[in-house]
């Protein structure tokens, strides 16, 4: 059995959040799939308990946890207790980490405290209808004025899009000159001119709000400007290596969770006198899905001690995107072909695993621009073949 490296402390949170996740999270997941968003209750539970935003000081409100391996343990217990509908992980380590690293100390200390509390929601506005992965091909702009700027245009699939009360929103600010000029503002609920259309019908993930975001003539205070303007494009691309780690600790969750659903599955259904699990055709699939999945494990985790120290590369981030991507959807296709019928029925949790999956290969970057990504360092000059390493 694969061993992993937590402390005492660490699984004695893991513990207590997966406690948290059954008493407040888990029971109201399906009225919030029916209506299509997480109440916004659920940020503040989490944020009354100290499980929202670990990682800012404590003057912020935070509890100053700054090793990831607490995230990772909030994403996994998230998605293995099949709530990942709750965008919990995009406001607190994705999106929340902007404010310190790019911004001023005064919006930290105006903005983050009611982040941590979860009296406030955040989401990221990058994607357009006609700039998803290519931010070069980014339509929305900001013009300066004397004391603030006035930002236009829109934006689509923006996760916890309606409950958003702050929204880091990318938009050009010298196009003409420079496409890469990109500024990042931070858009507060009721500011004039900034409109949400629709709460997007998805695939899966039912209870996630992905929305449409509208910015007409919004006058963002320059207080509002989140780091240096012109950078942001800069900003966007530090950010992407963890974003990606991020996503891969939940895909994996993700995936462990299909295949121990299909285990126990197949142990219990019988066919032709006997149970699945005794078919040999079972017991082959399910031990080339174990083993891709512990080999998973043991490079995501590596990942978070390479990121822990600083060391995370946007290649090793991109590999392990993609294959933990990948790893998810498979499992979770295996998984229905093997519960047979049923697992085409929405009663079994087979079936939402395998609808909630497919999105995983797209965002974040998707599948093919992870390739693009890691193609680009093994076809570089100063690439060094394996045999020639110093290890």
């Amino acid at each position: 059995m694969l061993q992993r490296q937590f402390t005492e402390e660490q699984h004695m949170f893991r513990d207590a959040y997966r406690k948290f996740l059954a008493a407040e999270i888990v029971p109201h997941m399906e009225t919030w799939r029916e209506s299509g968003i997480v109440d916004r209750e659920a940020f503040r539970r989490a944020g009354e308990q100290g499980f929202l935003m670990i990682w800012p000081d404590e003057k912020y409100g935070g509890m100053g946890d700054t090793d990831f391996r607490f995230e990772q343990i909030i994403i996994e217990e998230t998605s293995y207790a099949r709530v990942a509908d709750w965008y919990n992980t995009l406001h607190s380590r994705l999106v929340g980490p902007y404010f310190t690293r790019f911004g001023s100390e005064e919006q930290c200390q105006r903005l983050l405290p009611k982040c941590v509390s979860g009296e406030h929601v955040l989401a990221i506005a990058m994607t357009e209808p006609d700039a998803g992965s290519d931010l070069a091909g980014m339509r929305s702009n900001a013009v300066e004025k004397d004391d603030h700027w006035v930002l236009n245009g829109s934006k689509v699939f923006i996760s916890n899009g309606i409950n958003a009360d702050l929204v880091i929103a990318a938009a050009k600010t010298d196009p003409e000159n420079n496409p890469h000029a990109m500024t990042l503002f931070v858009v507060e609920r009721g500011m004039e001119g900034f409109e949400r259309g629709r709460n997007l019908k998805k695939m899966g993930l039912k209870a996630q709000d992905t929305a449409e975001l509208f910015f007409n003539d919004v006058k963002v205070p320059k207080a509002n400007v989140l780091g240096e303007p012109g950078k942001g494009f800069y900003y966007l691309m530090e950010g992407l290596a963890e974003e990606r780690l991020i996503g891969a600790a939940g895909y994996l969750s993700a995936a462990q969770l299909s295949w121990d659903l299909t285990l126990n599955y197949v142990k219990e259904r019988k066919a032709f006198g006997k149970t699945v699990a005794a078919f040999q055709n079972t017991q082959f699939k399910l031990a080339e899905l174990r083993t891709e999945l512990d080999f998973a494990q043991a490079y995501v985790d590596y990942c978070v001690t390479a990121f822990n120290a600083g060391d995370l590369t946007a290649v090793d981030a991109a590999k392990a995107k993609l294959a933990t991507s990948e790893l998810q959807v498979k499992v979770a296709d295996v998984g229905v072909q093997l519960h047979g019928g049923n697992g085409y029925m929405d009663e079994y949790p087979i079936s939402r695993q395998y609808t909630d999956a497919k999105i995983s290969t797209i965002y974040a970057g998707s599948s093919e621009v992870m390739k693009i990504i890691i193609s680009r360092d093994f076809l570089a000059e100063d690439y060094t073949p394996f045999n020639t390493r110093n290890f």
